[in-house]
């Protein structure tokens, strides 16, 4: 809920009444809505909204939104995402890009070579590799999986969540590598993927928001990925740069194998068109 919004020694119409309702059960809605959606979801006019939000001490709709999305509890998709698009001047392509840039030079300026050099070794001559992603790192995951395979890499997904995990982790052992996703924390399956580690052997891989991490969060190898501020939209763009620089790097360490495989999988797809198979 959000918080407290009611302005002190202020006598309340009906339609400020509804909207204050409105805004305390549906917060996320309402952060990502216009004032004529708002008017339209409540069926009254813009206009009485606008005087209710002077009415509670706001120059305008917007200001009062931005206070909203500050204030309120919790750290939701949709209240991020408002926080993006209420910037100065709103939602800007060209500013959009210049940020994404931001991150990834960011990215670039806190990744050690040698780390990244261990981390692509560690997925070239791993015995198998397991990659477990959940939500938005899901598609770090498949892209992964997607191109790791494409080279002949034994590869698998694990299930993201529940004691599904567990079974997916229980054969990886010495000469494994299992890479996991935790940039802004680790999920609880991170962290049990982490713990067993040491005990089965394998080897642990994490892309990761943190500079820091906690003794007991640490993996092998960690490889630094900034998405943006913590109060702010998360991109993918520096995730997904960081994803295809591994794949590139470990096609160049096994660039014999990797032609091979790609060679391969191409004419297979010959064969399929020319329905040979």
């Amino acid at each position: 809920m959000v918080v407290a919004i009611r302005a002190e020694g202020v006598s309340y119409t009906k339609s400020d009444l509804r909207i204050l309702e409105y805004i305390e059960n549906h917060t996320e809605e309402f952060l990502l809505m216009s004032i004529g959606q708002l008017a339209g979801e409540l069926g009254m006019s813009e206009a009485t909204v606008s005087r209710f939000v002077r009415h509670i001490g706001y120059g305008d709709f917007k200001e009062l939104k931005s206070r909203i999305a500050r204030e309120s509890t919790g750290r939701g998709a949709a209240r991020k995402l408002a926080e993006t698009l209420m910037k100065d001047g709103g939602f800007q392509l060209q500013e959009w890009f210049a940020h994404q840039q931001e991150c990834l030079e960011k990215t670039f300026a806190h990744t050690d070579p040698e780390e990244f050099e261990r981390a692509a070794k560690a997925v070239g001559e791993a015995r198998h590799i397991y990659i477990h992603a959940k939500n938005a790192s899901a598609s770090m995951g498949q892209l992964l999986f997607f191109r790791l395979r494409r080279l002949g890499l034994d590869v698998s997904l694990i299930p993201s969540g529940g004691s599904e995990v567990l079974e997916g982790i229980a054969h990886a052992g010495k000469g494994d590598l299992v890479i996991t996703f935790g940039f802004g924390k680790l999920s609880e399956e991170g962290r049990i993927i982490l713990s067993c580690a040491e005990k089965a052997g394998f080897r642990t891989l994490l892309f990761t928001g943190r500079l820091y991490a906690l003794p007991e969060q640490k993996a092998d190898i960690s490889l630094y990925v900034c998405r943006g501020e913590d109060e702010e939209y998360h991109s993918m763009t520096a995730a997904a740069a960081m994803a295809d620089a591994l794949v590139l790097a470990v096609s160049e360490q096994r660039k014999e194998s990797s032609a091979k495989s790609l060679v391969r999988v191409q004419k297979l797809k010959e064969a399929y068109r020319k329905k040979e198979l």
